[in-house]
């Protein structure tokens, strides 16, 4: 890519309508004076090789990854990073001036970031996580809770089976328990996430047992749609604290925006206030 070359980046997902990253994207290249584009691209799972080989040809630096080809982009990357290696997903390619594609996850970086940005001075080696859920997203935190020193990480899953994968994946620091069981392990936990769709708008209410949650937990969700979900209005109620989960989405699009236009983002009130006014 030549100096005069205006660089492009997107996301691309199975639907992809919904997706806020444009608008966040889009926040920070108007901004920071920054000569760049950054669209949408909705491609189905059966064009998704044939696009990605297409992509760098006509000037795209990467794009971000939704569902579904959060693990299809794996097999048809030329290099993938450890972290991606070990979820087993990516959410971000950068495409080289080769054309070679790079895969990374981000999501638990965001994660973490999100977390340490709205309660300056937390660690995860506070004490017992429990995570509920056990998908792509409940990976990638498991993942960056165990690599930041949580001393136990409890994966509760409806489907038993799927929160034991967890544990042959990230080792013996994450130990799967029934879903029946949330409501012992709450009291102990120093954070709960919900990693689950289970209160986002227009699906089903997460309907556990929080009669034991008390503060110092720090319960966090990271459904954005309600900003402040059922489970963080209870949490808060409780007098816990709580993090919602836009945050997450906002700090794990830094490293990829970094890499294609070559400038380093801040995640603060503006961004979510644009992201958020759309």
């Amino acid at each position: 890519m030549t100096k005069d070359t205006i660089p492009l980046a997107g996301v691309i997902g199975d639907p992809i309508s919904h997706s806020l990253s444009p608008r966040l994207h889009g926040h920070w290249l108007k901004r920071y004076g920054l000569r760049g584009h950054y669209v949408p691209l909705h491609i189905n799972h059966a064009d998704l090789p044939e696009a990605l080989r297409v992509l760098p040809r006509i000037g795209f630096v990467g794009v971000n990854v939704t569902l579904p080809h959060k693990e299809l982009v794996l097999s048809l990357a030329d290099s993938v990073t450890d972290r991606a290696a070990l979820i087993g997903a990516a959410n971000t390619l950068t495409f080289t001036a080769k054309g070679q594609i790079q895969a990374d996850n981000t999501d638990g970086m965001g994660f973490l970031s999100n977390i340490r940005q709205t309660l300056p001075g937390w660690s995860a080696t506070a004490g017992p996580a429990l995570v509920l859920g056990s998908g792509g997203a409940a990976k990638a935190i498991v993942s960056a809770l165990v690599s930041d020193g949580a001393p136990v990480v409890y994966v509760a899953n409806r489907t038993r089976a799927r929160a034991d994968g967890l544990k042959d994946q990230f080792g013996a620091r994450v130990s799967p328990t029934d879903w029946t069981h949330i409501p012992d392990l709450i009291a102990d936990a120093a954070l709960i996430v919900n990693t689950t769709s289970l209160g986002m708008t227009g699906q089903s209410p997460l309907s556990i047992d929080l009669s034991r949650l008390s503060p110092p937990t720090v319960v966090t969700d990271i459904v954005y749609s309600p900003l402040e979900t059922d489970l963080l209005k209870e949490a808060a109620a409780r007098g816990c604290e709580t993090v919602d989960g836009l945050g997450m989405l906002l700090h794990q699009a830094v490293p990829g925006f970094e890499r294609w236009f070559n400038y380093t983002p801040m995640v603060d009130d503006d961004l979510r206030t644009a992201v958020l006014s759309g």
